[in-house]
């Protein structure tokens, strides 16, 4: 879930599982939240998560980054009902009366206040202006999204802080399901079966180990000169170190920069995984930098098992990682320089739904220096992330450009960078491979 409102309840460290955490969280916990999250009128989402989405996950960046079971969708409704919250359907491939009615027979006091199936369009190509207009007109406190994972994921990820509904929540085909016009394909929900089965024992063979009593220890941070914190990580990091750690790792994350030090680890399962990542989500919330350093083969080959080796930045030393830190933190997200009939403009960090308006008008501003014959090279060799906001930011500027016959061409991406190019099917275009 992202936002997450306090809960002593349901306070438990997240899991990891194929390198996707999970909130160790009831349904009643989960309900509660909702509850918290509807009452605090802020924008929230949360996913559901099944064998398909979780295949998925390892072969995209994106998705892995954008992040619950489909019988939650019927409590939820019902707890709609109960508290009078307003209901709003997004998607789906069924007609929008066949949703309305089935769910008002299911729940005849709901206040269902629009359903909506946008024309079947990729991505990057539907009226996400239109959405968002009939969305700001119902008002919605529950917003249920069904494009099936992981386009649905992707739309919220971009547009939910916009929306400003306060949950929001990827319903996959549950429209479909609860309408009874849901299909199965069991052949092929068999091999993802397997294929999921033997990827996670996969992952439990590669962080098996006796369990061991945990060292009551304080936790080991170092403020350094430089106002940065340095964290040296236990020699094993499971739940029961998680949650004597886990508060005071956070307060370092939300008060500046911080290097985890892996240099005495040597395990880390699922559920220290799973803390790991969501202080490097919550840093990246807050634009501060979080490193991994110095871990030990072991546990840079489960991060490599988990594909997380392209999530966190990892250096070999300290040292390292403070070179680094300097020279991102000091870096400007948008530079240029003009060589002969060249312009050359250098990104620089994430592109996605939180800095993309910024980033846009700083790439205008440095755009104004060009001139009809020129070509513009945008280096993303300092981009470590794009999500589909970004790709959106990208394919606009190169189709402006391309209508006034001018050349705009993606140099360098990492390889998380091309990986989202590739799933948006925009690789060749954008990066201009081929021409």
């Amino acid at each position: 879930m992202t936002e997450p409102t306090p809960n002593p309840k349901s306070e438990r460290a997240a899991i990891a599982i194929l390198g996707v955490p999970f909130d160790c969280v009831t349904l009643a916990d989960t309900l509660a939240l909702v509850d918290e999250m509807v009452a605090s009128g802020r924008p929230h989402y949360a996913t559901t998560v099944g064998v398909n989405f979780l295949l998925r996950a390892q072969e995209d960046v994106e998705l892995r980054r954008i992040l619950f079971d489909a019988h939650l969708i019927p409590q939820l409704l019902a707890r709609a009902e109960q508290k009078n919250w307003r209901v709003f359907f997004l998607g789906g491939t069924d007609a929008a009366d066949a949703v309305a009615e089935k769910m008002r027979s299911r729940n005849p006091k709901l206040q269902l206040v629009g359903v909506y199936s946008p024309p079947a369009q990729p991505l990057l190509e539907m009226d996400h202006a239109e959405i968002l207009r009939r969305l700001r007109e119902a008002k919605p406190d529950i917003l249920l999204v069904a494009f099936g994972s992981p386009k649905q994921e992707k739309w919220i990820n971009m547009n939910y802080r916009e929306a400003g509904v306060p949950f929001v929540l990827g319903a996959g085909t549950t429209f479909n399901f609860l309408t009874g016009t849901s299909g199965s394909q069991p052949a092929r929900g068999t091999v993802r079966l397997g294929k999921f089965a033997g990827a996670a024992l996969r992952q439990w063979w590669e962080l098996r180990a006796k369990k061991s009593a945990a060292t009551r220890a304080e936790a080991n941070i170092t403020p350094d000169p430089f106002g940065n914190f340095v964290i040296r990580v236990p020699e094993r990091l499971g739940l029961t170190e998680a949650q004597i750690f886990r508060a005071e790792w956070l307060r370092a994350v939300e008060n500046g920069h911080v290097m985890f030090d892996l240099s005495d680890t040597t395990l880390v399962d699922s559920t220290g995984m799973g803390v790991l990542i969501r202080l490097r989500k919550r840093a990246r919330e807050l634009g501060h930098q979080l490193f991994l350093v110095a871990p030990r083969p072991p546990i840079e080959a489960a991060l490599k098992l988990m594909k997380l080796d392209e999530f966190f930045t990892i250096q070999a030393s300290v040292a390292g990682a403070r070179i680094l830190l300097e020279s991102s933190v000091n870096a400007p997200v948008v530079t240029s320089g003009v060589q002969e009939k060249e312009l050359q403009i250098r990104w620089s960090g994430e592109v996605t739904a939180l800095n993309a308006v910024d980033l846009g008008v700083g790439t205008e501003a440095e755009l104004s220096q060009i001139s009809p014959g020129m070509t513009v090279m945008i280096d993303l060799s300092r981009v470590s992330f794009v999500d589909s906001t970004g790709i959106g930011l990208m394919l606009r500027f190169k189709k402006n450009l391309t209508r006034r016959d001018i050349t705009l061409k993606y140099v360098n991406p990492i390889a998380s960078v091309r990986n989202t190019l590739q799933h948006t099917r925009l690789e060749k275009y954008l990066l201009g491979e081929g021409d």
